[in-house]
């Protein structure tokens, strides 16, 4: 095997510190999928670059692929960027850079570095690396693609055969909304996948200059919001959601097995609508709700939802009392099951009850509708972009169920977890 040549610069003088671990965790091969958001200035484009050229001299076989949403984005972005990092790493005369078709080329093994635009299907079919195979794959501006499926659909026509180890760079800076599908699946626990955030703070002043640090910090006095998204990466809303206290992540079970305060909740529907039963665990003092377990779907009979939920039957499942003969039949199947008091009011004062708990923590494999429609459910506006004053009635089959399910926690306390409310009739 050729010996790879002696990068003749300092790593850390190209790698910011808050990438040295994805670094070593790139030499070991330790993840397949490798997220990086943040916000403007945070040099995650340079560190894949330089990981992408690194793999290549440690791997005479194999090439990338980079990809934007636009073709015509290519030149100035991320050809660009390698075009700086090959220059930095003072390896310029070892590299080939072609504008047609678009690739760059390593001239002492014929390795490959070729760029397509997803708006040119066509060209996604006729990738012809010549040597090797593709080992990486980097999606810059990963939040101007479509969806997942999108991204799903070219990595299906790029890693075709063998057994090779793959690599999957995401780059972008993380859209304003959480419902966004980048900020959403970035949340999603998978097997070999490494999700990082770094901002221009975590970079050496002298490497941004004068002029950028100012800029910043002149945005940061006069828009603090707007700073926060384009400098910081965060994720600042769009003033729509209805829930900003939602958080995705893994719970374990080990987590699980420590819950004490067991809540369950139904929410009956059938043809038209997903029937939903969710199970969660409610800290009462840390004012927290972790949903953990869900069953859901369509064209469910009330047989076939018992089957699939009787293994909870260790505490009684609140449902919706608009059903009382579906009702009937469950507690006839073995289900303990009771009907929610509801009443006037109830839907409003459920969901503001739960906006105002200090968080929803969401495991999204294992209620991945809970998950969807508490990131989703957002304030409607007229035609004239006016917010209406009312909670919509669409797509909260989980928070339906949910509100069920913690009925008797939610009376006897207002909206800041004090005072009684036993008297104010909203539930029945």
């Amino acid at each position: 095997m050729m010996k790879a040549p002696v990068v003749d610069v300092r790593l850390s003088e190209l790698i910011a510190p808050s990438f040295y671990e994805l670094h070593r965790e790139l030499k070991e091969e330790l993840y397949d999928e490798y997220w990086l958001k943040g916000g403007r200035g945070s040099a995650k484009s340079t560190f894949i670059s330089i990981e992408i050229i690194l793999g290549m001299l440690r791997d005479p076989d194999a090439n990338a692929v980079v990809f934007r949403r636009y073709q015509n984005e290519l030149r100035d972005s991320v050809i660009g960027q390698f075009e700086w990092t090959i220059a930095k790493m003072n390896m310029g005369h070892l590299f080939y850079v072609q504008v047609s078709p678009m690739q760059i080329v390593y001239l002492p093994t014929g390795q490959r570095i070729i760029f397509r635009g997803a708006d040119k299907p066509s060209k996604l079919k006729s990738i012809n690396i010549g040597k090797g195979y593709i080992k990486y794959a980097w999606f810059e501006e990963l939040d101007q693609f479509g969806s997942m499926n999108e991204i799903r659909n070219i990595l299906q026509s790029v890693f075709r055969g063998g057994d090779q180890k793959r690599v999957v760079f995401f780059s972008y800076n993380p859209p304003k909304s959480a419902r966004s599908w980048v900020n959403q699946e970035a949340k999603i626990p998978k097997p070999g996948k490494r999700v990082h955030h770094s901002t221009y703070l975590d970079v050496p002043q002298h490497w941004l200059g004068e002029r950028f640090l100012t800029e910043a910090e002149h945005l940061k006095q006069v828009n603090e919001l707007a700073y926060r998204h384009e400098y910081l990466g965060e994720e600042i809303g769009t003033g729509l959601e209805v829930f900003t206290n939602v958080i995705l992540e893994t719970i374990t079970d080990e987590q699980i097995a420590r819950f004490d305060r067991i809540r369950q909740g139904l929410d009956f529907g059938y043809a038209a609508h997903p029937a939903c039963f969710e199970r969660l665990h409610y800290d009462s003092t840390r004012r927290r709700l972790y949903l953990f377990a869900e069953v859901a779907g369509l064209n469910l009979s009330n047989r076939l939802l018992w089957m699939k939920i009787q293994k909870y039957n260790d505490v009684i499942t609140v449902a919706d009392s608009a059903e009382p003969k579906s009702i009937d039949e469950l507690r006839s199947y073995g289900l303990r099951v009771t009907g929610a008091k509801k009443g006037p009011g109830s839907v409003e004062f459920g969901i503001k009850w739960l906006q105002d708990l200090e968080a929803i923590i969401i495991d999204p494999l294992r209620s991945p509708l809970a998950a969807k429609e508490f990131i989703n459910y957002a304030l409607e506006t007229d035609r004239n972009g006016m917010i209406k004053n009312k909670f919509p009635d669409k797509d909260d089959h989980s928070i339906d169920a949910i509100r069920y399910a913690l009925e008797d926690d939610m009376i006897g306390y207002n909206m800041h977890g004090v005072g009684l409310l036993r008297g104010a009739k909203l539930y029945g």
